[in-house]
């Protein structure tokens, strides 16, 4: 099936044709005609098969021009990049219509975001924190909206949005038509889908787990991290393919350790991405990797969600994930439509239960690869590789002082106190040289 056997008015048709873009996805062929009968859908889909196109293309086919200043057609995703790269993708497929998107995130000033809702928008893409606040002071008027799609929803629940997320579809028309689309349907996805979706259909691409075919993986029993770091450094030294590598690091120290490491060798061709990078920064990383500029880009898996690059030719696991859903969602990111991928793991002792959960879920063995001659086997530990085995107590003597001993030097006379029974009557002759008597009066 090609994209003019569908049901695409010439608008689209044309901006596709600009893409260069003919044949339509599994999933974009598969979710068109249900999203277009108007019901609630729930579509999944591995990382790199389409998904952004296959919610926005019956969106668009569907929309109507109005003079209503408020949108008509809500987007959530996770993260901020994934915001820009969303509002990119409508604006690639509507240059021959009037539609007007507007992006808006969080962790920048709300007031130029503001002034750009308020002139009217009709596609919104937002992060659910950002939306609220919107909707709380009253800049976005909820009335209008016919279609709300949640991106990536699981992330999003994962990220803690889901109070934001209540309350967003408690506060949108309940006449709407509800999408979403992920990578995988967790617990937490089907209670919100059960609280708030009406007889959603479901409609998936790839069962959940199944790594995509043109994807080869590989793995690599290392000892630690500084081997880790000798094998990355061989590997992007010794093989002219590896022209665009996507790292995940576990954490952001993690990533930040590692950046150091290979910036020595490897100068401003690596670059570095996690929540606690400014935003510009952020930007400017991703788009020296889209363009070429950059080479390796280390990014944890929170920030490289929201990424939508091109042409990854590897993806490195420099830690493997907790979850083994996190592991297809990762080497996802290359091998993409119908492009090649390699993934590679570096996989430490610790980490062998997580790499049998990957296993188990895609029902079948990553190969491991033997290590190269030339790696260097480090002994050198990190702080947190570091096993004391006991901790250390420390004791305390207390030495009294001759001249000074703070809190056991002797008291004086006069404060030292003796509990006695005091005799008030001779007290008083002492005093007074005789008694002195109460009297009572009469």
């Amino acid at each position: 099936m090609t994209f003019d056997e569908l049901n695409l008015n010439k608008p689209l048709l044309n901006a596709l044709n600009d893409l260069g873009f003919t044949t339509p996805t599994a999933i974009q062929q598969k979710v068109f005609s249900v999203v277009m009968s108007g019901q609630d859908v729930y579509g999944i889909a591995q990382t790199g098969t389409g998904k952004t196109l296959a919610y926005l293309l019956p969106c668009l086919r569907q929309f109507q021009f109005s003079k209503e200043k408020n949108p008509q057609v809500v987007i959530l995703v996770p993260t901020r990049e994934l915001v820009v790269q969303v509002v990119e993708s409508v604006k690639k497929l509507t240059p021959y219509m009037s539609v007007v998107t507007v992006g808006v995130y969080g962790g920048v000033n709300m007031k130029p975001q503001v002034a750009e809702v308020s002139q009217g928008v009709d596609v919104l893409v937002a992060t659910p924190g950002r939306l609220v606040d919107m909707l709380s002071s009253g800049v976005i008027k909820p009335k209008a909206v016919k279609k709300l799609v949640l991106d990536e929803a699981d992330e999003m629940l994962n990220l803690g949005f889901r109070a934001q997320l209540k309350l967003i579809l408690d506060t949108l028309p309940e006449k709407r038509q509800n999408l979403l689309f992920s990578a995988t349907i967790t617990d937490e996805v089907e209670q919100l889908m059960q609280e708030y979706f009406h007889h959603p259909v479901k409609v998936e691409a790839t069962p959940a787990g199944t790594p995509l075919e043109n994807i080869y993986q590989m793995a690599y029993q290392v000892p630690n991290f500084y081997t880790k770091v000798n094998l990355l450094e061989l590997l992007l030294g010794h093989d002219p393919d590896m022209v665009k590598v996507l790292v995940f690091a576990a954490t952001k120290t993690l990533a930040n350790q590692l950046f150091e490491q290979l910036e020595k060798q490897f100068g401003d061709t690596v670059s570095v991405i996690h929540s606690n990078k400014a935003q510009m920064q952020r930007f400017e990383a991703v788009n020296r990797f889209q363009s070429g500029a950059c080479r390796v880009l280390i990014a944890t898996d929170v920030i490289a969600r929201g990424l939508d690059v091109s042409e990854v030719s590897h993806v490195i696991n420099f830690d493997l994930p907790e979850l083994p859903e996190t592991y297809i969602h990762r080497i996802g990111r290359t091998g993409r439509v119908d492009k090649k991928g390699i993934a590679i793991s570096f996989i430490v002792e610790k980490e062998k239960e997580q790499q049998e959960a990957i296993e188990a879920l895609m029902k079948q063995s990553i190969p491991m690869r033997p290590l190269p001659k030339l790696l260097e086997i480090s002994d050198e530990l990190t702080p947190e590789e570091r096993d004391t085995g006991y901790t250390k107590i420390i004791s305390v003597k207390i030495v009294k002082s001759d001249t000074f001993g703070g809190a056991f030097h002797e008291k004086t006379e006069k404060n030292q106190k003796v509990n006695v029974r005091r005799n008030h009557a001779k007290e008083m002759m002492k005093k007074y040289g005789k008694p002195i008597r109460k009297t009572r009066k009469s």
